[in-house]
């Protein structure tokens, strides 16, 4: 089993996937999760790269947020799209990164990712709350690489 596949069990991944189904619950933002080994880019532009191959870029309110994941290089970013990005405060995503960070430095990665689901869920229902209109434009799975 590779170092992707021991990250998570399928328990917890499930977990994650309602964790995101319940913050997308109130808002018409989008949050996806993806996993990878390692890579040979800057972490923010592989995670920009990551963003854009899942189509999270394509909303109608330009509000997807991704967690991306590098286990073997122990690094992770959290990418907002431009339209989240305009509305939360200039640290927001440095205090979703130390929410973050405390569980994966205790070794609890479902659960860090989990706070980090629930922390940005919290902002987009703030900035982009749900209406009659709301659809769910991205798959909640946890992509992996």
């Amino acid at each position: 089993m590779t170092e992707v596949e021991n990250f998570l069990t399928p328990e917890d991944e499930q977990e994650i996937v309602n964790t995101i189904v319940q913050a997308e619950k109130n808002t018409s933002g989008e949050i996806r999760v993806h996993i990878e080994g390692h890579t040979d880019l800057d972490h923010f532009d592989r995670a920009k790269e990551v963003f854009h191959f899942l189509k999270m870029d394509n909303t109608k309110e330009e509000n997807g947020v991704l967690i991306y994941v590098a286990v073997n290089d122990k690094k992770f970013v959290i990418f907002g799209d431009s339209g989240i990005n305009k509305v939360v405060p200039n640290n927001f995503w440095d205090a979703t990164k130390d929410v973050i960070q405390n569980q994966f430095k205790k070794g609890n990665f479902k659960q860090g990712i989990i706070d980090g689901i629930l922390q940005a869920g919290e902002a987009l229902q703030k900035h982009f709350p749900w209406n009659h209109d709301t659809t769910n434009e991205l798959s909640n799975e946890v992509s992996k690489a």
